[in-house]
């Protein structure tokens, strides 16, 4: 596992680098009314989407591997009607991304190893699990953000 690590800790960290770009590539042409907007009455907001992505991965990786202190708000993540600047709302996650990757990047085989407990988590029993479930998570919100940038400009 030790000479895996590095290529491991660097494939995982430029994946959550190619999300963030991937949400860039998608929400960056969009207005500032349109990452706020509900193309259906029910789901999220792009903008929702990644509030809720900075909110976990400051919360999984942040808090609870790299020790930031992170308090999450999650119900927040998906209701709150500040409508915060475009700009504010990506540079947060951007910001959010820089950590995750330095974080990855830093670790070691036996850190990679390491028991991994939240409750809200529980399938994540190591390190290198989380950082795995939270990469497929953050994917997930990009393919929705992918759709919903394509309703919100059609509209």
């Amino acid at each position: 596992m030790g000479e895996l690590a590095p290529l491991v800790s660097s494939t995982l960290a430029a994946y959550y680098e190619e999300v963030r770009d991937q949400v860039h590539k998608w929400v960056d042409p969009l207005s500032a009314e349109d990452i706020w907007r509900k193309p259906y009455p029910y789901g999220n907001s792009i903008g929702h989407l990644v509030l809720h992505l900075t909110g976990n991965l400051n919360h999984y990786i942040g808090k609870n591997v790299a020790g930031t202190g992170y308090i999450r708000n999650r119900p927040l993540e998906f209701s709150d009607s500040s409508q915060l600047p475009k700009q504010q709302v990506l540079a947060n996650f951007d910001r959010t991304i820089d950590m995750v990757a330095a974080t990855v990047r830093a670790q070691s085989a036996s850190d990679l190893q390491k028991a991994y407990f939240d409750p809200t988590e529980p399938r994540s029993n190591t390190r290198f699990a989380l950082f795995l479930r939270m990469a497929a998570h953050a994917y997930h919100h990009v393919g929705q953000i992918i759709y919903l940038a394509r309703e919100v400009s059609r509209a």
